[in-house]
């Protein structure tokens, strides 16, 4: 490992040092917004803090061995001491990739739960079901890493699915894994309402937004325009007897967020503001990009709805993912929520693209 790079960690290890040390202060501790934010910064150093930690052990158990090969004459006790150095310097070199993966560049979400936007697009009432497909297929992957849904948005088409949903998933690094869904999804089958047999062609976008908490983004509340109005459809018997949905525009953009799933007009809105700060936020940081030149270009994609990422071919049980060339004859599996194995390829996809560029 050269200098440049322990001096890297050992200014990781000084500030999370210190960051343990203003945890334990009366008047970080009152402060609600600073022990947030140092309490985030803690967690996305102490992985890579313990591994150094364990690297300078190792270290040190090679220094302590060599140091007894210069002054035992016990054979036994030597022949130890070798192996010692042996397995040291093996579990050196596994902790020094490790820690090269650890120390590329992160996205700063990764560790955020997200919101996901799901559309029919073309194809008309066959993009809305393929929308519905894409929903529970989602669904059942999260069912299967533990993680908790909260709808917060659901137009249902007339022939099934949905012409729009949106809804909220909460668990652990879901940025990290979902950020790669984002994008059009195009199915290739042979719509219920075909009468010739014929495959058609449709697609659903996809849009996985970082939730954004309040201390990381502010919007004025001069800003806003709140609206309720009685919610239909899925949500309980509540839906028609109060006003209990919520629409809100934020004026100086034109966003609008609205929320109708949750128990109560409060829940509603508290949903409908997640939704507009991950929004909002959004759109901030594709203007920074562009400004700054370094909107994603690479094999993993932008993440623009626009982009074509993924092909599901029904005849032939058939998955393609375009920006990696990956293609799986598990469609059936996919669909039911099985999507580590495409997922695991894009994550080291984006690894192996960070690391050339380091």
């Amino acid at each position: 490992m050269n200098q440049k790079t322990v001096d890297r960690l050992e200014a990781m290890l000084k500030r999370s040092n210190l960051i343990n040390e203003e945890l334990t202060k009366p008047e970080i501790v009152n402060d609600v917004k600073k022990l947030t934010s140092l309490a985030k910064e803690q967690s996305q150093l102490e992985d890579t803090v313990a591994l150094y930690l364990n690297y300078k052990n190792v270290l040190n158990n090679i220094n302590e061995a060599k140091a007894s090969l210069e002054n035992e004459k016990d054979e036994e006790l030597i022949d130890l001491a070798k192996e010692e150095i042996k397995t040291s310097e093996i579990r050196k070199e596994q902790i020094t990739a490790e820690l090269k993966v650890m120390l590329l560049p992160k996205d700063p979400n990764d560790e955020k739960n997200v919101i996901f936007e799901i559309r029919g697009a073309a194809g008309g009432d066959e993009g809305n079901i393929f929308a519905g497909d894409l929903y529970r297929m989602y669904l059942k992957y999260a069912e299967q890493q533990k993680w908790k849904i909260e709808l917060i948005e659901e137009n249902e088409s007339e022939a099934g699915g949905f012409s729009t949903i949106s809804f909220m998933v909460k668990g652990d690094r879901v940025y990290s894994k979902m950020k790669f869904e984002s994008g059009a999804h195009r199915v290739q089958r042979i719509p219920k309402t075909e009468s010739k047999g014929r495959v058609h062609t449709s697609t659903a976008t996809v849009a996985v937004l970082p939730e954004i908490e309040e201390v990381d983004f502010e919007i004025k509340a001069i800003d806003l325009k709140i609206d309720t109005y009685r919610a239909s459809g899925a949500g309980g018997q509540h839906v028609n007897t109060t006003d209990s949905a919520v629409r809100i525009t934020h004026l100086p953009t034109g966003v609008v967020v609205t929320s109708q799933d949750g128990r109560s007009q409060h829940d509603n809105k508290a949903l409908a503001m997640q939704h507009l700060r991950s929004k909002l936020y959004e759109e901030q940081q594709r203007k920074i990009n562009e400004e700054r030149g370094t909107l994603r270009k690479d094999a993993v994609g932008t993440g623009d709805r626009s982009e074509k990422i993924r092909t599901y071919n029904y005849p032939q049980n058939r998955v393609t993912d375009h920006r990696i060339n990956l293609t799986l004859q598990k469609l059936d599996q996919i669909m039911e929520g099985n999507l580590d194995e495409i997922l695991t390829a894009l994550i080291n996809e984006e690894q192996r693209l960070k690391m050339e560029g380091n």
